[in-house]
């Protein structure tokens, strides 16, 4: 199986779910990681390496093969940014809202360079929720 936290356009009612996790996941969880949370401008959220609750879901796939199809929407070649645009993926510690660790699972991460350089705003909240303008 393949477990993935998204905390942003791959939630269920965002823009992204239906093509790339509709019909095709076999779980999905409301969860959080630690780390920080950004808003781009460019109508999506980053996430930077931290200590801050950012909450999402945790989705499990039936295999490893709907990686591939993530990654590409992210960015990454085997994890890797391909440019300045991109995501890099790896491992986080998941927990249910209680605060009980779940697991571990992929995570898409820009670094805090790219999040300034794209004029990111800081999300206390740690939920970002997509707002037209």
């Amino acid at each position: 199986m393949l477990k993935v936290f998204v905390y942003g356009t791959l939630k269920p009612g965002e823009c992204n779910y239906p093509r790339y996790c509709q019909g095709k996941i076999i779980d999905s969880q409301p969860a959080y990681t630690l780390a920080c949370l950004y808003s781009l401008p460019f109508g999506y959220p980053a996430m930077t390496p931290g200590n801050q609750r950012v909450e999402g879901f945790l989705l499990t796939f039936p295999n490893q093969a709907y990686l591939a199809s993530l990654d590409e929407l992210e960015g990454c070649t085997a994890g890797q940014p391909r440019d300045s645009l991109s995501y890099y993926r790896q491992m986080v510690r998941i927990y249910n809202l209680e605060g009980d660790y779940l697991t571990e699972a992929w995570a898409y991460f820009m670094t805090p360079e790219q999040v300034k350089l794209f004029g990111g705003r800081f999300e206390p909240s740690g939920c970002w929720r997509f707002l037209k303008e």
